[in-house]
């Protein structure tokens, strides 16, 4: 990058002036990580200090079977495929109360679009398990799930929200989003939520009061100025509502474990590679830097891996996510290392380890408990870079 457009960009950033699409563009083509990600640190740190938030969830599955066939996607299965499920309500509730031990604050769940169950299997699974952890926050439902919710019981999106909040939802999940410009998404998604309906329905839920997530999925057949459109939508949309808590990167997964019955379901690995740990930290740190008006930038270690994700909080990320059980939609795909859990204690090393202050937070990012850092005494204690 040329040293002019350096110091332009840095003024810009440090001035809080917004950066554009052509700025965004620059960042991608800049081969100065460091300095990047020392950029993308001031920000984080301006916003959030020395903190790394993290809470302890679990994700759960209801369903995998799916009237989608999203290129990308290692989860899905067709009815009567080996390997397809769909629990009963009573099934998810068993399920659920064996992971409640830790002082479990939130429970995550995403399924498949099933084509034959009931609206009225999701209020109903959201109050039995609500009734049954009372004290766990219920995130649940991608914008792409309700959309499909609208299809089969004839409600409207705004309907469909009131009783899902009113059977317990506190907040949607931020998937289904992917890469919002037609030129990839086309080519990677097989459902038919596109930008204006997930829009539509996450404007819906931040007039409702809920706070939600947004996500990118990355690293496939996309290219820098698709991730650079992306991220603004969502700016935009965020000026409007304010209802975006959080951002969260995905990155991108190889299919290399699902096997077992001799079909390799993700249609695009014969023709891409994953992002390299390189390309990830340049990814936060980029979104980071666009995205001024999102408070937190999560990192997903479980398609990141730990020592990735740990590298990504001096790349403008601030919020390590929680210490997930079994998340198949990921495991599913994946081969590469990444643990099924992390424990609560796990997670307050990795995040001290990487030299910052754990802070537990809920759903809504309200502060459960903030703890010690790094023991700034010892001289081999890691410390965060310096802004």
């Amino acid at each position: 990058m040329d040293v002019g457009l350096k110091r332009e960009l840095e003024q810009k950033v440090r001035a809080g002036e917004r950066l554009t699409r052509e700025d965004g563009i620059a960042l991608y083509e800049s081969d100065d990580l460091a300095w990047l990600g020392g950029l993308a640190h001031e920000v984080r740190t301006r916003k959030n200090g020395d903190v790394v938030h993290f809470n302890v969830n679990r994700h759960l599955n209801m369903t995998n079977v799916c009237t989608a066939s999203c290129a990308y996607c290692s989860f899905q299965r067709k009815p009567g495929e080996k390997d397809a499920y769909t629990m009963r309500i009573e099934e998810a509730v068993k399920l659920a109360k064996a992971m409640e031990s830790e002082n479990l604050t939130e429970l995550h769940i995403v399924n498949g679009l099933h084509p034959n169950l009931p609206w009225r299997y999701y209020p109903r699974s959201l109050r039995e398990l609500k009734a049954a952890l009372p004290n766990v926050s219920l995130k649940a439902f991608t914008a792409t799930e309700i959309h499909h919710f609208e299809t089969i019981s004839g409600l409207s999106a705004s309907e469909i929200l009131d009783e899902l909040i009113d059977a317990g939802l506190e907040s949607l999940t931020g998937g289904g989003a992917e890469i919002f410009d037609w030129e990839v998404r086309q080519h990677i998604v097989d459902h038919r939520t596109h930008w204006e309906d997930w829009s539509r329905i996450h404007r819906l839920a931040h007039e409702k009061g809920l706070k939600t997530p947004c996500t990118m999925l990355y690293g496939h057949i996309e290219e820098p100025r698709h991730r650079v459109d992306h991220v603004l939508r969502l700016r935009e949309l965020q000026d409007e509502t304010g209802g975006f808590q959080v951002f969260i990167p995905l990155r991108y997964q190889h299919d290399f474990v699902d096997m077992k019955d001799g079909k390799i379901r993700n249609r695009l690995q014969a023709r891409t590679q994953m992002a390299t740990g390189a390309e990830a930290l340049k990814t936060f740190a980029v979104s980071r830097l666009l995205f001024d008006n999102v408070p937190h930038v999560k990192v997903f270690w479980v398609m990141h891996g730990v020592q990735t994700a740990q590298l990504a909080l001096q790349h403008g990320a601030d919020d390590m996510d929680g210490s997930v059980v079994e998340y198949k939609i990921t495991h599913d795909a994946d081969n590469y290392g990444t643990p099924n859990k992390l424990t609560r204690e796990d997670l307050l090393d990795l995040i001290r380890d990487a030299g910052f202050r754990p802070v537990e937070r809920n759903t809504r990012y309200e502060i459960i408990r903030e703890y010690d850092g790094p023991d700034p005494a010892r001289r081999e204690a890691p410390q965060p870079m310096r802004v």
